[in-house]
């Protein structure tokens, strides 16, 4: 059953959420600006074994400080929505979902109000707000690592290579938000979606690749022209080789 949470129990729930988490720690906040417990309890993730700790935040760009932090933290992957409007705080075993920025001003000086939900006791609720965030990383967010400071980054390198797991040192720079419709297909289905060259799955297909995560897998369709690839593309390589040139164009 869910527990309503007020201002200082939000904090404290949030810090026992992120100390707790094993194997999915999520944040979710337009606004970051991280205490000093916020900021330990994230350096111990860094020495521990926890998979992997996502964070989107938005509508304005961080702060020189909370950024260069957040980049030498290996374990962070940190993404951007100019939209963002929702705050929420997770890992595998239960979810808040707040008022609250994980904003050190706002645990202070705000009043806010909070839900905490278990897993084990609500699970269908817990659910559908992980589909829901997944779909936003997926087809809505940006990830930092591929930000450019003066062009997009939809264009097809010459020689594409794998999918690295090595942080980004790159400024931050709020991304273009693009106001024209660029036609790719899903490299599975062969639906039509954005071309994107880092996202070149649609949601549905992207869930049941997640499930191995081969950047490898052979796929039937290209990116760029949507014709059969007969195996010749997958996630690492989306694009034929014959169309590169005039997927750079």
């Amino acid at each position: 059953m869910a527990k309503y949470l007020r201002t200082s129990a939000i904090t404290s729930e949030v810090e026992d959420l992120i100390s707790k988490a094993k194997d999915r720690l999520v944040i979710i906040s337009p606004y970051l600006q991280l205490s000093d417990k916020v900021r330990e309890l994230l350096e111990n993730k860094e020495r521990g074994k926890i998979v992997k700790v996502i964070i989107l935040c938005g509508k304005e760009k961080l702060k020189t400080e909370e950024l260069e932090f957040l980049q030498n933290l290996k374990c962070v992957n940190l993404y951007f929505y100019k939209d963002l409007h929702a705050k929420c705080y997770l890992n595998e075993k239960k979810m808040i979902i707040s008022s609250m920025n994980l904003y050190e001003y706002s645990q202070k000086n705000n009043i806010e109000m909070g839900i905490l939900i278990e897993k084990d006791i609500d699970e269908q609720v817990y659910d559908d707000a992980w589909d829901d965030i997944e779909s936003m990383l997926y087809h809505r967010a940006t990830d930092y690592e591929n930000i450019e400071a003066s062009k997009g980054t939809n264009k097809v390198k010459t020689e594409p290579s794998k999918p690295s797991a090595a942080k980004s040192n790159a400024s931050f720079v709020v991304p273009p938000q693009p106001n024209t419709f660029v036609p790719g297909f899903c490299i599975r289905t062969g639906v039509p979606i954005p071309f994107n060259i880092e996202k070149p799955l649609s949601y549905d297909a992207y869930k049941q690749w997640n499930k191995y995560k081969d950047p490898d897998y052979p796929e039937k369709y290209c990116h760029f022209s949507g014709e059969l690839s007969n195996g010749e593309t997958s996630v690492s390589h989306p694009v034929l080789r014959k169309n590169w040139k005039k997927a750079n164009n």
